[in-house]
């Protein structure tokens, strides 16, 4: 990874600072570097002495192999959002005058999102300043939360990095729409989610994308804080389909999709010729 996206400066004061001195003293060092050459600071270091966050196995993956393109497909309840929020904030404390942009389904889900990066940098001792959604901290660097819908999040240029949390269920249109914002500054971009469906640009990055792609798949059984009594008790409530996609990853052709993925399969290796469609929930063309 370009430490340039991470860092402008003093490795030596960035550890002494993440290791001994106060929130704001922290701040303030981490900050003021200057040569653009040297190693960022552990982000394992910084979440847990001053985000006060105790990453899991799993988590700490997530949080040292993110790299330009992350895949991230999880179970529910895992922490997905917790970590992406500590992926976000890590990147403002540590690369001056960035941008980092996230983006939810709704904007409801942006700001549970943005509540947890804020909390985050607050415990390292940053002043925010500026809205709910949206905030500055003192080294310049911007952290914007985005509602789910394409036609709303144009105008933004060179992102350092782009967050999208539950990506199986934001439309296509907005992916297509974040995804030149990455051109001039060369960002990085993490899609995490639930699978929702073979369906949308999740399911298509994760089942056909290119190799670029960090892949991380993380199912209900590898979660330590989920117990295989509940887990029994889901798998019975909600049927073998849902349970597999809500905790297995399993991508799961809807119930009104117009076709599933192992037809078509079947039928080309049959030698049989179709053509391809995308379908969204309720039967409509994408």
């Amino acid at each position: 990874m370009n430490d340039s996206h991470w860092l402008r400066g003093g490795h030596r004061k960035l550890v002494n600072a993440l290791l001994f001195e106060s929130p704001v003293e922290t701040v303030r060092t981490l900050t003021a570097a200057s040569s653009p050459h040297t190693a960022p600071p552990s982000i394992l270091e910084v979440v847990r002495h001053h985000f006060s966050f105790d990453p899991d196995a799993m988590q700490e993956q997530v949080l040292l192999r993110g790299g330009k393109r992350l895949l991230l497909c999880c179970t529910r309840q895992w922490g997905k959002s917790t970590t992406a929020a500590a992926l976000a904030a890590y990147r403002a404390l540590t690369d001056p005058e960035s941008l980092i942009l996230a983006v939810s389904p709704t904007l409801r889900q942006t700001g549970e999102l943005i509540t947890k990066v804020r909390q985050f940098l607050e415990k390292a001792g940053c002043v925010l300043q500026g809205g709910q959604l949206s905030f500055q901290i003192g080294n310049g660097a911007r952290v914007l939360g985005l509602p789910g819908k394409g036609s709303h999040v144009r105008g933004f240029s060179a992102p350092s990095l782009i967050v999208i949390d539950e990506a199986a269920q934001v439309e296509d249109l907005l992916y297509k729409s974040i995804r030149p914002m990455l051109a001039a500054g060369d960002g990085d971009l993490a899609l995490l989610s639930t699978p929702f469906g073979e369906r949308g640009f999740f399911w298509k990055e994760w089942a056909k994308g290119p190799e670029d792609w960090t892949r991380i798949e993380v199912k209900a059984t590898d979660c330590p804080r989920i117990r295989p009594e509940f887990l029994a008790v889901e798998r019975r409530v909600q049927g073998e389909e849902w349970f597999a996609q809500e905790y297995l990853c399993s991508f799961i052709g809807m119930e009104n999709q117009a076709y599933r993925t192992e037809w078509l399969a079947r039928a080309k290796a049959e030698g049989l010729r179709y053509r391809e469609l995308d379908f969204q929930l309720k039967g409509r063309l994408r």
